[in-house]
């Protein structure tokens, strides 16, 4: 599916996105920086008007032989170009000092926002942003240094035109012809041909660049779709492996990069045209104010100073004239990544600001308690029947039934992260609850940082840990706590469900939510790990969901979701109306 920008760039989006780190808590020392900024950038071309008038005062002095003179403009030059070159760098440092404070407020108000209320998952869900580490890692940083560097862009070249129109007006003077047996004269001739050629050049740069910003709005989604692919090959290596999946993998990525290969073709013959219009207008510019400014000079109206001074004027003037031309390029992937942004942003607050259908709240009463609970898919099709039931200390309770039917998803809503459906859960005032997947998550870091989260690294104590580690059958791990890797592919799946159980043990939760958590365990391994969860949490109420009999022993309770007539092929189609009911029976304990 190819999604398409925005046709229209919405501003009042743009201010938006821009506006509020000129308002945060760093506002006064962002538009300190930026004040300095500009002063320099204002300073340049003051700077620029000086060697404006040295042209003229030196290039007299060589028509007149005036050695003097000449030796005095050298001076002259040398001074104005060693301030202009501690002006060009500081105001460069300053911008990017001013660029990575911007860029970092963003992607920590961006990070805040996408990770609040479980927006990120959220979208993952419903799908209503792509790539969003590409969005924070890219798109900020172009949205920081495009609009940094082409709003002063901008404002260098209205001062530039302000102060160099004025020079270029009087040093041009009139121009008088014949037309129709009248004599018509235009004064300051220089700055209507200055204009009248940056306004044909901007026209001509505009119809032939616009595909552009759908051009690189394209590039930078396909390059993040790429660079995903292969983040996923590196994350699920040995199931590739395994599987011998490489061709499959080549080819998916030969894909990929395939849109990528095309699209930057199409980016390279749009570039050619454009460079083609530009090139040409801008090497043009060079010797234009001469051929309009000959007739004057050769007529002794003005001196070699005079017309040296009147080309300058003229090319600062066509320079400023020429902004758009001259930024077209680097204006349209600042656009392109404002579109992307804007689309992600809206979509991470609209993420974050739902609100759930299935609201969890806190209550006295010391059990979990579901009310009226009606779970439905993101599309908004039913899940399952009313539920209303409730989970008190120290119970176990066995959760099983046919896939699909909503199993895991009670869990999420639970947790708090599933809010499609409707009703009420309460949990108890402090009440810690724990939830294990059946593919758990281990952070980059240090094995001790890995069982620790999402507690600090610090959390628990070193006895503690060698403890646990030895109960789950995980010794060989006990001397590489402190050790960094990526964890997730250095063991096994066994390996990680062990090690949530670690995790579990350490934090003894008062409820503990194990989703299919020893799938990938030998049945003699997973009996083990549930008789010690029984043995070191025994005030903690256990609910699973197990597919293998021999976890029944476990527990006390049986609930079973039993769908309502529909058959196997009607239960796994997302599209059709599901209705399940769920019926919580007693186990009995041999």
């Amino acid at each position: 599916m190819t999604i398409k920008p925005r046709e229209r760039t919405d501003w009042r989006a743009v201010w938006q996105l821009i506006k509020p780190y000129w308002s945060s808590e760093e506002k006064w020392k962002a538009r300190g920086l930026l004040a300095a900024v500009v002063a320099l950038a204002l300073g340049m071309v003051y700077l620029d008007v000086q060697f404006n008038a040295w042209n003229r005062d030196f290039y007299n002095a060589l028509e007149n032989k005036d050695f003097p003179e000449f030796r005095e403009q050298l001076w002259r030059f040398s001074y104005l170009a060693f301030i202009y070159i501690a002006v060009a760098i500081y105001r460069v440092y300053l911008m990017q000092a001013l660029e990575i404070r911007w860029r970092g407020w963003m992607t920590r108000q961006y990070l805040d926002e996408w990770l609040a209320n479980q927006a990120f998952y959220r979208i993952e869900q419903t799908r209503s942003a792509d790539n969003p580490d590409q969005r924070i890692a890219e798109d900020l940083q172009f949205l920081t240094n495009g609009s940094l560097t082409l709003s002063l862009g901008l404002l260098s070249s209205v001062v530039s035109l302000a102060s160099f129109v004025g020079i270029l007006w009087s040093v041009s003077g009139p121009l008088s012809f014949m037309l129709s047996g009248q004599q018509v004269t235009i004064p300051g001739y220089m700055v209507w041909f200055a204009i009248a050629y940056a306004g044909i050049g901007s026209l001509m740069v505009l119809w032939i660049g616009r595909p552009l910003v759908f051009q690189n709005f394209n590039q930078q989604r396909f390059e993040a779709d790429f660079r995903f692919g292969l983040i996923r090959i590196r994350e699920h290596a040995e199931a590739v492996a395994l599987y011998r999946g490489e061709q499959q993998e080549k080819t998916q990525l030969g894909n990929r990069f395939q849109q990528i290969w095309q699209n930057w073709w199409t980016i390279m013959r749009t570039t050619k045209r454009l460079n083609v219009a530009s090139n040409f207008y801008a090497q043009f510019a060079v010797i234009f104010p001469f051929l309009v400014g000959a007739p004057r000079y050769f007529s002794g109206a003005i001196t070699l100073g005079g017309l040296m001074q009147i080309s300058s004027a003229f090319g600062h003037v066509q320079e400023a004239l020429s902004w758009f031309i001259n930024a077209f390029s680097q204006l349209a992937s600042w656009k392109a990544s404002v579109n992307r942004l804007a689309g992600f942003h809206a979509a991470v607050i609209a993420a974050r600001d739902q609100e759930s259908g299935i609201p969890v709240t806190r209550n006295n009463v010391g059990a979990i308690l579901l009310d009226d609970v009606r779970l439905n898919l993101p599309n908004g099709v039913p899940l399952t029947a009313a539920l209303t039931t409730d989970i008190r200390e120290s119970q176990r309770i066995l959760v099983s039934g046919p896939s699909g039917c909503g199993k895991s998803t009670l869990f999420r809503a639970i947790a708090g992260i599933w809010p499609y459906g409707s009703g009420s859960i309460e949990v108890p005032n402090e009440a810690r609850l724990l939830f294990l997947p059946q593919r758990g998550y281990l952070p980059i870091g240090t094995l001790r940082a890995a069982i620790s989260y999402p507690a600090p690294e610090t959390a628990y104590k070193e006895l503690a840990v060698q403890h646990y580690l030895q109960l789950c059958k995980l010794p060989h791990l006990a001397d590489k706590l402190d050790e960094p890797d990526n964890w997730s592919q250095r063991l096994s799946p066994g390996e990680q469900q062990r090690l949530a159980f670690v995790r579990a043990l350490l934090a003894k939760p008062q409820y503990l939510f194990l989703d299919e958590a020893t799938s990938a365990l030998d049945p003699d391994t997973e009996e083990r790990m549930y008789a010690l969860l029984l043995q070191e949490l025994p005030q903690a109420s256990i609910i699973s969901i197990a597919h293998r009999p021999a976890v029944a022993k476990y527990h006390q309770i049986h609930w079973q979701f039993v769908h309502a007539g529909r058959s196997a092929e009607q239960l796994a189609d997302a599209t059709q109306q599901q209705n399940y009911t769920i019926q919580p029976s007693r186990l009995v304990v041999q």
